[in-house]
């Protein structure tokens, strides 16, 4: 098992709560990947770059996400990154010489989050230490943030004279309120820590950093239990609540609702809460 997966493993065992890990066969220079049960686990892994985002490692993370999204042994996915850095931000120095008329043929920065963006299995992001730039947008790209309790979470990209270009302006806004957001991206110096994240709605939970995976972990094995149809189906419709007005919103969901009863998992569930006992939910 590799180093940071062993250490992961033997603190669980620690703790008495060892479940069986499989290390990804699939071979990474910037992502480490394991599963646990139908849960997967991508771990950013560029610890001397405090996991600065560059192009490469979004190929990998997409590829990662990817495959686990199209493997139905697979209900749920941690994204998380070292107790340092969940990702201390962009890697300047691999755009800091690119030009417009290249970013824009190229469309530059669109590829790091067009696999989050249409992840059909839900994504828990598992944050400590820094969240920095993208890294704070790769956070709020995931469905459920939970942080350790030293994480800082900023948008300091004004200080490099320029802006939030994955996201950072528009989700964190949704996130914390307009005056807030305002204040981290155009001071670039104001920053959250975790349970200001937390009061804000940014996190959904905040944990001690050596339990913060483990936690993380929990909850995804928790979503991955059950149905996966319904799972996907309440994941779509909590997103359009974020595109769609009340009355477009409440109407998508009803037919989303009403379409659950084609599912074998809606007759297994009712019938089990009918009878008083555990569903027993076949993904179908």
């Amino acid at each position: 098992m590799r180093p940071a997966l062993a250490a992961r493993a033997n603190g669980a065992l620690a703790r008495g709560a060892f479940r069986s890990v499989t290390t990804d066969a699939q071979a990474y220079k910037m992502i480490l990947t394991e599963t646990q049960g139908r849960v997967a686990i991508i771990t950013l892994n560029r610890p001397k770059a405090l996991n600065a985002l560059c192009s490469e490692l979004f190929h990998e993370i997409n590829d990662a996400l990817a495959r686990f999204d199209n493997d139905s042994s697979i209900g749920a996915v941690v994204l998380t990154g070292s107790e340092r850095a969940f990702a201390a931000g962009a890697d300047i120095k691999e755009m800091k010489d690119t030009e417009f008329i290249g970013n824009y043929k190229n469309n530059f920065l669109a590829h790091w989050t067009e696999q989050l963006g249409r992840m059909r299995k839900p994504v828990v992001a598992a944050v400590n230490g820094y969240a920095l730039g993208g890294g704070c947008e790769l956070a709020m790209m995931c469905d459920i943030i939970y942080a350790g309790e030293k994480a800082v979470f900023g948008q300091p990209e004004i200080n490099l004279g320029t802006i939030p270009g994955a996201g950072g302006t528009q989700r964190l806004t949704r996130a914390v309120g307009k005056s807030k957001a305002m204040e981290m991206i155009l001071t670039g110096s104001v920053n959250l820590d975790a349970m200001e994240a937390k009061t804000y709605g940014l996190v959904s939970a905040v944990f001690p950093p050596e339990l913060l995976v483990e936690e993380a972990i929990k909850t995804a094995k928790k979503i991955a239990a059950k149905g996966a149809v319904s799972v996907q189906m309440a994941k779509e419709a909590v997103n359009q609540a974020y595109e769609l007005n009340l009355s477009s919103g409440l109407h998508f969901e009803r037919r989303l609702f009403q379409a659950t009863f084609a599912t074998k998992d809606q007759k297994e569930g009712m019938d089990a809460f009918a009878g008083k006992r555990k569903p027993n939910f076949v993904h179908e």
